[in-house]
């Protein structure tokens, strides 16, 4: 891979991590955010404000998956491999994609009528979804060329 594309993937990686500690929608962290809740859905009596005041513990939540996305893309920065940038890449997408469905499945009339919720202090969610932009776009770089060698004459 190119330096910059090194360096790139590793501001990346250090933004995704970032930006799981912060809220992701509204009041909701992703440390609130349960493998339940993704697997199952939302519970029907629950209001974005109670999920986002539901902390689960980081091992059984959504954190943890985000920061191993951030972990496999710091990784692939720093030993230079493209393969462990797409996997990091893609599971960060996973975890955004998921999240978007199950927020939507459920809060789908809040969320639409009041765009509060989604603009305003959202650090969490535009940190990390901007890193994975960012490392899609930096994997998509093109390798550098190999030059022949020049024959030395003897």
């Amino acid at each position: 891979m190119r330096t910059y594309v090194h360096l790139l993937l590793f501001a990346c990686a250090v933004a995704m991590a970032v930006g799981v500690l912060g809220p992701l929608v509204g009041s909701v962290d992703a440390r609130d955010v349960r493998f339940s809740d993704l697997r199952e859905g939302f519970d029907t009596g629950l209001t974005l404000d109670q999920v986002g005041g539901q902390s689960a513990a980081l091992p059984m939540s959504l954190g943890i998956i985000m920061l191993g996305a951030a972990l496999v893309v710091l990784i692939a920065a720093l030993v230079g491999s493209r393969v462990l940038g797409w996997i990091g890449v893609l599971g960060g997408l996973a975890c955004l994609g998921v999240l978007i469905w199950r927020l939507d499945e459920r809060f789908d009339d809040l969320l639409r009528d009041d765009y509060r919720a989604l603009l305003s202090g959202t650090w969490g969610l535009y940190l990390f979804g901007g890193g994975v932009a960012l490392a899609l776009l930096a994997l998509l770089v093109p390798r550098e060329r190999r030059r022949a060698p020049v024959p030395v004459p003897h």
